[in-house]
């Protein structure tokens, strides 16, 4: 039986009393399944090999194919070498008593780039299908089929092949390949690796994570409808160019993550793996419990072993082949829940702890950190949930399912209830301070104001949302628009505060830190296949006679100031006043000092704040011209400490003039 989890010491959390053999059981079931696992081949990351036995390898003599279809009963590889039909010559044998089916061929019999599916059969069916384990899958221009192909090149040649990711906080850049260039279409990792890392490394984000990297048929998902699990989206190039992608990146000292969607899979049969033996539930759990109806796709039955043995080699197949650095689990909430977290507030702890939790899916997150971290002990593993489930930041040794970190996605669920359903007059600045600093104690959370979620057509990124029809034509800078400055002051105040309070990392969607116009809508039937919302407008950011210029000048200056003084490793945010009537917020972390006014047009002069010892002078000013402001302050300015009585003490204060919607810095020296 597991020893009681830190997450479970009363002393730190009393709430979680009524549930400690909850989470003991557990714990012990993911420990009894990780070592059933490990006895064979001697370890979980052993186990997590599967992609090295299924799926088309060259050998020194020869092509082996093998395929795991415990209902078929034929398979047969068609392909360009057979003319598109069934041979017997390319028919696979079933292994004696087991499920899977080999084909060995003579090394001629297949070449690199010629391309292949099955042609299976099954009791009652027929059909064809793209392999489970297929590492490279391309689409027909003319019939927008699928296949798989073959692919042997020349190996990679990595340049940095040690590159392990630095210790500091993740100031994560979140971006999607094929929309990550100003022309209308499909941007490439080549185009990406040119023209796009350049202005992530000198924008000061430290982190790369990578969307839609698995194939997926329909562009326009995303990349969260995945079909083939082991192939990089081949829309945006060959895997040798991702690879020269990821490899510039760790060049730069950049660890590069990417979005790893195993909490649902396309519906789909011929192109991914729903029905793909025939049956509903090879990989899938069975009846409706099978199908994700909000999102139309299938589910995971975490409880088999051969989706274990798919799901944790896939992990380590993104690790070992691509040296990808770590993952964002996206959809954890789905996974944990049987209702999928839908119509549910998670309101209280009950909801953590009872039949609707899919302990199956919890135990596959548990494993799939543990392979992660036996594979590279530096990795980094983010929780993409809302719910709030306890312990799936905390070590998996304490009895928590072991992310290093997970998304405070109650931060831009604020931001936005603030701007789109309350007065700029009427914000709580209370409120605000609790869901910028709510997080446990014992997990490591990640902050942002905005990711990929807001930007999408149906929605509004924040700056949108600020400013709506204003930003197509109120954004020249020196153009008199109070709803310029309005969104382009509180643009700035949002991401200062949520990086300044972030527990331990940052993260920001493309485009968002300079106010990226308009939203994100990729080509279908409803915009005529447009790319035009499928790009990001460059330009925008590089015109300084425009806002967006200046905002991005701003963000830049945040990261450097939060990177230069390690806040986000070192320090955690303390208040030191929250005031509702003039909409102030005052904290300090380490030695910076941050003042906010939110106030829409209350300044205030000779603002009392109460000071440790030291000395203060400013380093930052939202106001700055350069940032889009107004230059109400001089800038590098010395604020003299002075003392007061406050009851019965004398206490240190420096006075500041604070204007409405602005906020300082200040840096404190002995």
């Amino acid at each position: 039986m597991a020893h009681l989890p830190a997450i479970a010491r009363l002393e730190a959390d009393p709430y979680l009393a009524p549930y400690v053999n909850t989470i003991r059981r557990r714990a012990h079931a993911a420990e009894t399944v990780a070592h059933r696992l490990s006895q064979g081949p001697g370890s979980l990351s052993e186990f997590a090999c599967a992609h090295e036995y299924y799926g088309l390898h060259q050998r020194k003599d020869r092509w082996l194919f093998r395929e795991y279809a415990p209902n078929a009963t034929g398979i047969w590889l068609v392909g360009d070498f057979s003319n598109w039909e069934v041979r017997e010559a390319f028919a696979l044998r079933r292994l004696a008593g087991r499920d899977v089916w080999e084909l060995i061929l003579p090394v001629g019999a297949l070449s690199h780039g010629q391309h292949y599916r099955l042609e299976m059969t099954w009791p009652g069916g027929r059909g064809e299908r793209i392999p489970s384990y297929a590492r490279r899958v391309v689409q027909d221009a003319a019939t927008h089929l699928f296949a798989a192909q073959v692919w042997a090149p020349e190996p990679y040649v990595w340049q940095h092949p040690d590159f392990r990711v630095p210790q500091r906080a993740p100031q994560i850049y979140e971006t999607h390949v094929g929309m990550a260039q100003e022309k209308l279409g499909i941007g490439t990792y080549q185009e990406f690796r040119e023209q796009t890392l350049p202005r992530v490394l000198a924008s000061g984000y430290n982190t790369l994570q990578l969307m839609a990297v698995m194939e997926h048929p329909y562009y326009a998902s995303f990349g969260y409808h995945v079909s083939s699990f082991f192939a990089a989206s081949s829309r945006c190039g060959t895997p040798e160019e991702l690879k020269a992608l990821i490899d510039a990146a760790h060049g730069a000292g950049m660890p590069v993550i990417m979005d790893l969607v195993h909490s649902h899979a396309i519906r789909n049969e011929r192109d991914g793996l729903s029905r793909f033996d025939g049956t509903p539930n090879l990989y899938f759990h069975d009846g409706s419990r099978g199908w994700h109806d909000a999102w139309d796709s299938r589910c995971f039955n975490y409880s088999k072993t051969d989706v274990l043995h798919l799901l944790l080699s896939n992990c380590r197949y993104w690790l070992d082949e691509f040296h990808f650095d770590g993952f964002r689990f996206d959809g954890v909430t789905s996974m944990l829940y049987l209702h999928h977290g839908l119509g549910s507030d998670f309101g209280d702890y009950s909801q953590y702890f009872n039949e609707a939790v899919d302990e199956d899916a919890w135990i596959y997150l548990n494993l799939a950190n543990r392979v992660i971290h036996e594979v590279r002990p530096d990795a980094i593993t983010i929780a993409e949930d809302v719910s709030g489930m306890p312990g799936l930041a905390a070590p998996v040794a304490d009895g928590g399912v072991g992310f290093d970190y997970r998304m405070a996605m109650g931060v831009p669920d604020c931001w936005f209830k603030l701007v789109r359903d309350v007065k700029d007059e009427d914000w709580n600045i209370g409120y605000l301070w609790h869901e910028l600093t709510n997080r446990r104690e014992d997990e490591r959370t990640i902050n942002y104001v905005e990711s990929h979620d807001q930007a999408l057509v149906g929605g509004k990124t924040l700056i949108f949302q600020l400013m709506d029809a204003a930003i197509y034509d109120s954004m020249s800078v020196g153009v008199q628009s109070l709803a310029a400055d309005r969104g382009v002051a509180l643009h700035k105040l949002a991401r200062l505060a949520t990086l300044a309070t972030a527990g331990h990392g940052y993260l920001n969607f493309m485009g968002n830190e300079f106010g990226h116009p308009e939203w994100i809508d990729f080509p279908r039937e409803g915009n005529d296949y447009s790319y035009r919302h499928a790009r990001r407008q460059w330009h925008l950011s590089d015109d300084p006679a425009l806002y967006f210029h200046c905002l991005g000048a701003f963000d830049r200056e945040i990261l450097a100031l939060m990177s230069t003084h390690n806040l986000l490793m070192d320090g955690q945010p303390r208040k030191l006043a929250i005031c509702d009537a003039n909409k102030v917020m005052i904290f300090q972390r380490d030695d910076l000092l941050f003042l906010f006014n939110f106030h829409t047009q209350l300044s205030l002069s000779d603002y009392t704040v109460f000071v440790p010892p030291g000395r203060y002078h400013g380093v930052l000013d939202t106001d700055e011209r350069r940032f889009g402001g107004q230059g109400r302050i001089a800038g590098q300015q010395e604020y003299p400490v002075d003392t007061q009585v406050r009851g019965t003490e004398r206490c240190l204060v420096i006075r500041v003039y604070l204007p409405c919607r602005t906020a300082l810095v200040l840096q404190r020296t002995p």
